[in-house]
């Protein structure tokens, strides 16, 4: 067997990024980037990469949904109990990825999380089909549990508990923002010569720069 992909090849031709024509704010570049996603039917285009790490130095990172983009940060929704919820305990820096392969671009953003307030968290849990509420109400996330029938028989038993669907919002879940200091909008360019461009935060406004590929 042959594990080598040293000889994978692929040109980016498709679009190009120059650091005096982004607009000013990394928050209007972003929504135009997306905007664009959505136009291009991408497949999951609030998909995002969230890089963690704990008290121990430990990089853990996984994919998951944004939800809401407020004037100061990225909204998800997890279990606060999770392997990423501890670590955000223990280290509130995070990272995010969002990457759209079919318009060769990546958006990398870095910052501090905190939680949303609880309101929030409620609104949007009670926004969500009642099967995903009754999944997240009795998921021990990234525990281990025996097998999945136990995970199931505690969902019937939940619904049976609340037969009007009124499950409340488990304590131990809800919403974080990541309120970003720094954006890198990579464009894939012809050669490997990608276009990178940052926006670092400098007191109240951003510094827009190039970075080498």
């Amino acid at each position: 067997m042959n594990n080598s992909y040293q000889n994978i090849r692929e040109e980016y031709l498709r679009a190009t990024l120059d650091e005096n024509s982004v607009l000013k704010s990394p928050f209007d570049q972003f929504n135009k980037w997306m905007n664009e996603a959505f136009e291009a039917e991408i497949i999951h285009p609030t998909s995002m990469l969230l890089a963690t790490a704990g008290n121990d130095g430990q990089p853990s990172c996984r994919i998951v949904l944004l939800k809401n983009m407020t004037e100061t940060g990225f909204v998800f929704y997890t279990n606060y109990e999770s392997r990423k919820g501890q670590q955000l305990a223990e280290n509130p820096k995070a990272a995010l990825t969002f990457f759209w392969m079919e318009m060769e671009r990546q958006i990398r953003i870095e910052g501090q999380v905190e939680k949303v307030d609880q309101n929030e968290s409620d609104v949007y849990f009670n926004s969500r089909p009642l099967e995903s509420r009754l999944s997240a109400a009795v998921s021990p996330q990234s525990r281990i549990v025996k097998n999945r029938q136990e995970l199931e028989k505690a969902k019937n038993d939940l619904r049976q508990k609340h037969p009007e669907g009124n499950i409340p919002r488990p304590q131990n879940w809800g919403g974080f923002i990541l309120k970003p200091h720094y954006f890198e909008f990579w464009q894939g360019r012809e050669s490997r010569l990608h276009d990178r461009v940052i926006f670092s935060e400098r007191g109240s406004g951003w510094i827009v720069q190039r970075l080498a590929p």
